[in-house]
């Protein structure tokens, strides 16, 4: 099919192109950028007029419980809300039942979402066995089988030896971490930032919890020499340790998830609330605002949603017994451009980079890039549409968001991927 998107405002930040223009789709890759291109040039015509057309969104952290806890989402149903929020590529994490341990597992997920075929999935190896953190899994096997994300994702490794070993590993054969900081046995059954604790009656979760690992990690990271992207960074510690290491050389990157520079702790009003749980978890607002700074002085590099469906049964249980975690996919774009856009933190063209560009860099993968002869993954966002947060509109089968009834402002209009429309609204 060649498909004409006419009119759009094309934000490109691999060559820093932002003008309106046409865009001439062809064979799955972009052909042509320019404007007037003739309508009988094309089979299908899509006027963008007053939109962003931007490079495909790549979210490097979401978890789509597939295999083994499937009444929470599927590679297919994730795969869909995926491209409704205007992702074509996503990192899925390892946490499923059985974990990404192995070559087998893993082979599952790329076959499925290959077959599948909406969005572009890649697939997390866990670093140790069943993420227990005792011996490190069939990492060889794994990056044999083309895997070379590895991840605890929900934990952290809590040997260092180990650690540091999985990253020397990792490191010779090129791979990347994508680290979850969290120091288990400061968390001491915590469910809920220091800050709010007492407020609440709940066990408190410090700043302290996620700012030891992220140190310890860069320190191994500058040892070993591994590519390590820091997960979820949600305190003011965070951007202050990633900005160092950054200027010390040591390579190391970092995401910030929407709920994290939108809310602060003080966001959670009762402990029935649990659709604010989640961890790291809502830290204050002075934390909300250095992320915030951080997105926009380039410490952090991305914007990630660290997307965790649960059901609605699971979500029902009080503050200490309901499961962290939060969906995201099809609310990422339209927070960012109502918070940190409108807000003043970033560009469209920011937006872009810290969605798109930015990620595919660390990834060392083709992506986040809408020149001629690249690979048309596209992303049609209207800036200026307000629309109000439905869960029971979400594509996804969680419906575990703190944003219900929220305004915002921004939406997705359609996804391309490999110049095949895969949503529309």
């Amino acid at each position: 099919m060649r498909l004409l998107i006419k009119n759009g405002r094309i934000i490109n930040p691999a060559d820093r192109f932002d003008a309106i223009a046409d865009l001439l789709v062809e064979d799955g890759r972009v052909k042509r950028i320019a404007t007037g291109i003739m309508d009988s040039e094309a089979d299908c015509i899509k006027d963008a007029e007053g939109c962003w057309v931007m490079p495909g969104f790549i979210d490097m952290h979401v978890h789509l419980r597939d295999p083994g806890q499937t009444d929470k989402e599927t590679i297919e149903s994730g795969c869909d809300a995926a491209a409704a929020g205007g992702f074509t590529t996503i990192v899925a994490m390892a946490n499923t039942s059985p974990v990404v341990d192995n070559p087998i597992t893993y082979q599952y997920v790329i076959d499925k979402a290959l077959n599948y075929g909406k969005v572009r999935v890649m697939q997390a190896g866990s670093i140790t066995k069943g993420l227990k953190g005792e011996e490190l899994s069939d990492i060889e096997g794994l990056m044999s089988a083309g895997c070379f994300i590895f991840s605890e994702d929900g934990r952290s490794v809590m040997d260092s030896a180990l650690m540091r070993r999985a990253m020397e590993i990792i490191r010779e054969n090129n791979g990347i971490i994508l680290d979850h900081c969290e120091d288990k046995a400061l968390v001491e059954g915590g469910v809920i930032n220091t800050s709010e604790a007492g407020r609440l009656g709940l066990k408190g979760i410090s700043n302290e919890v996620e700012d030891i690992i992220a140190v310890r990690d860069i320190m191994l990271a500058r040892e070993t020499g591994v590519s390590l992207h820091l997960c979820h960074c949600s305190t003011a510690g965070a951007r202050e340790y990633l900005a160092l290491a950054k200027e010390k050389g040591i390579h190391v990157s970092g995401e910030v998830c929407p709920h994290h520079f939108t809310l602060n702790a003080s966001s959670i009003k009762s402990i029935t609330e649990t659709e604010y749980k989640m961890n790291p978890p809502l830290r204050t607002e002075e934390d909300v605002m250095a992320l915030r700074e951080g997105l926009r002085d380039g410490t952090f590099d991305c914007i990630s949603t660290d997307h965790a469906p649960h059901t609605s049964e699971e979500k029902e249980k009080d503050f200490t017994r309901a499961p962290f975690g939060i969906v995201g996919l099809e609310t990422a774009a339209a927070l960012t451009n109502t918070i940190l856009v409108r807000g003043g933190y970033l560009t469209p063209m920011g937006m872009a980079e810290k969605m798109s560009c930015n990620p595919a860099r660390i990834l060392g993968i083709s992506g986040g890039d809408i020149r001629i002869g690249s690979w048309a993954d596209i992303a049609v966002f209207d800036p200026d549409r307000k629309w109000k947060v439905d869960p029971s509109e979400f594509k996804s089968k969680g419906r575990n968001t703190p944003f219900e009834g929220w305004d915002l402002y921004g939406q997705v209009v359609m996804t391309v991927r490999n110049g095949k429309i895969t949503s529309e609204r």
